[in-house]
């Protein structure tokens, strides 16, 4: 994941988080998330303008999700999460991570500062999408 990130830079690095998640509360939190495989996704954001570009933006092709979609059903698994870069920004969400987030999903965002992948943080929003809460990242 590092290294795809760091290869990025100096912009915005994506990918797509396979594994399994165990819930309670009737599937509305997750009591544990085990990520078993990454799916390393180009940045097709195509806006660029003085206020955004790949910079400072990342998307993710629909064609991109549905393979790794399908790839997680092959290993029994699903998608758990997503993660991407912040190029000389903090590893915290932005007002646009939060617009375009979704809850119960892991939100793996790591700091990549002057091509070295520096702090790494995932993230989780809540229900009413009013704000991230951070999650514990354990890496095994």
């Amino acid at each position: 994941m590092r290294a795809h990130l760091e290869a990025g830079y100096p912009n915005e690095a994506c990918g797509i988080l396979l594994g399994e998640a165990d819930f309670r509360n009737g599937g509305q939190l997750a009591a544990a998330k085990h990520v078993k495989d990454l799916v390393l996704v180009p940045n097709v954001w195509e806006v660029e303008s003085e206020r955004e570009g790949r910079r400072n933006r990342y998307l993710i092709s629909p064609e991109d999700v549905a393979r790794a979609d399908r790839e997680a059903s092959r290993k029994g698994l699903d998608i758990i999460g997503f993660f991407h870069s912040h190029p000389d920004c903090p590893a915290r969400p932005s007002e646009t991570d939060r617009e375009f987030a979704w809850p119960v999903i892991s939100f793996v965002i790591v700091s990549v500062e002057k091509r070295k992948a520096v702090t790494t943080n995932s993230w989780v929003l809540r229900d009413d999408r009013s704000r991230f809460d951070e999650e514990a990242l354990q890496v095994i």
